[in-house]
């Protein structure tokens, strides 16, 4: 198991979230998921995204590294509110009436519960990444859920390649640039060296996965049973975690049921 996850960087052992299992914090992040899910209301939305937000000195990245990782998110979750206001149903007070570009206090509303919602669902997730190592994942899934480690394992090795895919897009972009195929070339030189890049960068990953899988299956990874380098065990930390992030997910629908913005979403 430790060669398979070996040549990573795990996270760092002095921070709170780190020391716990994956299991917990992904226990915690299905709650807050699920509060966020089961309403469309910036009330509940915006409970759990505080609630995220104050964690983030837990994970020791400055606000300013998180908003450089998530920036796509940030846009997307500002195209999602504009566009659920601008097509939203249009109720309540007018707010700018501008032709054909109308915002009521109603769609506005539902524009903003639409972009708190997405913010919501994906810090979780960010938060998972951030402070949890694949092969402690790995082993908690297999030991702790019983997943079959053939899927389990080949999940870990893929995860461990995503960085290497990422260095060998640079290196073909840096190869194809020696050649003279640099950025400054026309629009459809460009979309055809863009085309040829992914496939050259497709077909070095089947290679290099077809090696894997050989190398995998010569050590034995797909034995009926086999041994595990590490123990996953529960702390007294994945209790306050599991508990966490269960009481935030009933505060977010108790205070949307209070203010009375709680709305089902299969209603």
């Amino acid at each position: 198991m430790s060669a398979a996850g070996a040549g990573a960087p795990a996270p760092s052992a002095r921070t709170f979230l780190a020391r716990a299992n994956p299991l917990s914090k992904l226990a915690a992040a299905v709650f807050l998921t699920l509060a966020v899910l089961i309403t469309v209301d910036w009330v509940s939305a915006a409970v759990v995204l505080t609630a995220e937000l104050a964690l983030l000195p837990l994970l020791h990245i400055r606000p300013g590294t998180l908003v450089r990782r998530i920036w796509p998110l940030l846009v997307a979750a500002l195209i999602g509110a504009w566009g659920t206001a601008l097509l939203a149903e249009k109720t309540g007070t007018v707010l700018i009436d501008a032709g054909p570009m109308v915002f009521t206090s109603g769609s506005l509303a539902a524009g903003i519960a639409i972009g708190l919602r997405g913010l919501a669902i994906a810090l979780p997730g960010i938060y998972l990444l951030a402070t949890t190592d694949p092969t402690d994942l790995a082993d908690a899934l297999a030991q702790k859920l019983r997943l079959p480690h053939r899927f389990v394992l080949g999940a870990l090795a893929a995860m461990r390649l995503v960085g290497l895919l990422v260095e060998e897009w640079r290196t073909l972009g840096l190869a194809r640039h020696a050649r003279g195929a640099g950025p400054d070339a026309g629009g459809a030189a460009r979309l055809r060296g863009f085309a040829g890049q992914s496939l050259a960068l497709l077909v070095q990953a089947i290679r290099r996965a077809t090696r894997l899988a050989t190398a995998m299956e010569a050590r034995g990874f797909g034995a009926a049973e086999r041994s595990w380098a590490r123990t996953s065990t529960y702390s007294r930390i994945d209790a306050v975690i599991f508990g966490a992030g269960l009481a935030v997910s009933a505060a977010a629908v108790a205070a949307a049921v209070t203010a009375g913005t709680f709305n089902f979403i299969l209603t």
